[in-house]
């Protein structure tokens, strides 16, 4: 798993073969980043990261600039893969901005999270049957600021077009991503 862009750009990070997680891949999270240049200035926004499995949408978001990612994952072993690589983010740079990784259910946490965010990113795995709920949780619980963007990363059986805050769908590979507002 490598971050792709900003500064730690180029930053490699083993994952063990173990892992049950599938990080997006460099294609898809490079082009869908791209494609958010035209919605978001990362510079100084506040972040969720959802399923966070790897934790690779966490460390982009910090080499992109954001000032604090608060990410959500449930297992023990992926949580602290998180950890061990945000310090070694932290060796590179004291400065690092402050990076929230949370051990819990996505689903209790967006219950009881009163945090409004410029960007959420949600990667839950594909098969997970409350999968297609997701989005009405978002917005139910008005986790976004009123200019945020939330990006849904999702398998291809699924299509959230007539959702009311559907912005635009993009498609790389085996890899879909919607776009709300």
């Amino acid at each position: 798993m490598r971050i792709i862009t900003g500064k730690y750009k180029g930053r490699h990070f083993e994952i063990p073969r173990s892992f049950k997680a599938r990080p997006t891949t460099d294609f898809a999270k490079e082009n869908i980043f791209n494609v958010l240049h035209a919605y978001i200035d990362f510079e100084g926004a506040t972040a969720l990261d959802l399923f966070s499995g790897t934790g690779s949408i966490t460390l982009e978001l910090l080499s992109r600039g954001c000032s604090q990612v608060i990410s959500v994952e449930l297992d023990r072993d992926h949580h602290r893969f998180i950890q061990d690589c945000l310090k070694k983010l932290s060796t590179l740079n004291s400065q690092l901005p402050p990076a929230i990784p949370i051990r819990g259910d996505v689903f209790r946490f967006i219950k009881s999270c009163h945090q409004l965010f410029d960007f959420i990113f949600a990667d839950p795995p594909y098969a997970l049957k409350e999968l297609p709920q997701i989005p009405d949780l978002i917005f139910e619980k008005n986790l976004l600021k009123p200019e945020g963007i939330f990006v849904f990363e999702h398998g291809k059986d699924h299509d959230f077009s007539k959702h009311a805050h559907f912005v635009e769908h993009r498609s790389y590979g085996s890899v879909n991503f919607t776009l709300f507002r």
